[in-house]
């Protein structure tokens, strides 16, 4: 006769069985499940490996081409900018490097560089753009028709083109010393600009910025400039507004410019003028601009091509 005692060893054993089962189970399965992850890490290891090889080899490359770029930059602008002027307007942010190597290729292109006049932060500051639009007003030369746009990077652009840049048809001043000197003076007072000594107006303009604007207020900053840019374009011969990379993208002044056909339609931008290459397009598109035409270049996604005449593949 089965016992009672017989029906929970019976029961005990089974259970015993059970866990053992489990335990046994678990292991085979973790030891499958742990050999899988390290061969999908190895792999993954693997491709980091590829990608930073990759990397590196286009760095290199890129570096090459900057290097010859900048051996031959100075052949291949030579005598496009013959007998002409330029005037730079630089941001807070822009390059001491980029501006230095800019200033002696226009100086290779045949021409010289009549002066710098930097914007300060509080330009393009949306909390001083009253501000800025009644130091403007207020010093408007005799005769200068500004534009009716309220905006204070238009009126901006309106005043400094009439003081900076020749007028495009006679290559005459479009102001006097007086207006000129008045016009720097009130600006530099406002906190707005830091002009270089014994600045003189020039038939072009290079306006060079560093990157995208960053915070609170950025694309007000962006667009500020980028207006500022276009109105001084309409102010001479022709004007170039030039960034790294990264001022391509919404919240950078050539991205802006190059979002409004108001502004493309007048106004070159280069994206690249970090490198050797863009500087050369840089000087390149001021001779473009010369001729009375204006264009997208650089790496970006919105840039019409590398440099003038030479179009984005498959557009």
């Amino acid at each position: 006769m089965i016992s009672l005692r017989y029906h929970i060893v019976s029961i005990a054993a089974a259970f015993l069985a059970l866990a053992i089962g489990v335990v046994l189970g678990s292991t085979a399965l973790n030891g499958s499940l742990l050999s899988g992850l390290n061969d999908e890490k190895g792999d993954l290891a693997t491709q980091v490996s590829d990608l930073e090889a990759e990397r590196n080899a286009l760095n290199a490359r890129l570096a090459d081409a900057d290097a010859f770029a900048g051996s031959v930059g100075g052949k291949v602008v030579a005598g496009s900018l013959d007998k002409r002027s330029v005037v730079l307007v630089t941001t807070a942010d822009a390059r001491p490097a980029d501006r230095d190597a800019l200033k002696e290729l226009v100086g290779k292109a045949g021409a010289s560089v009549t002066g710098e006049v930097q914007l300060t932060d509080s330009f393009a500051d949306p909390a001083k753009a009253d501000q800025l639009r009644e130091v403007v007003t207020r010093l408007q030369p005799a005769g200068a028709q500004f534009p009716t746009a309220g905006d204070p990077g238009t009126l901006a652009g309106a005043l400094l083109g009439s003081v900076l840049l020749l007028d495009k048809n006679s290559a005459e001043p479009q102001s006097s010393d007086a207006e000129l000197a008045a016009a720097l003076a009130g600006l530099t007072d406002g906190g707005f600009v830091r002009p270089s000594q014994n600045v003189r107006p020039a038939q072009l303009a290079v306006v060079l910025t560093g990157g995208k604007a960053a915070g609170d207020g950025a694309g007000d900053r962006a667009a500020t400039l980028a207006r500022f840019a276009a109105q001084l374009d309409r102010s001479g011969a022709g004007t170039v507004l030039a960034g790294d990379p990264s001022s391509a993208e919404g919240a950078g002044a050539v991205g802006v410019a190059r979002a409004d056909t108001s502004m493309t339609s007048v106004l070159s931008t280069v994206d690249n003028v970090n490198t050797a290459a863009g500087r050369v397009v840089t000087i390149l598109a001021l001779r473009e601009q010369l001729e009375g035409n204006s264009g997208r270049y650089g790496v970006a996604g919105n840039a019409q091509g590398p440099a003038p005449g030479v179009d984005q593949q498959g557009q």
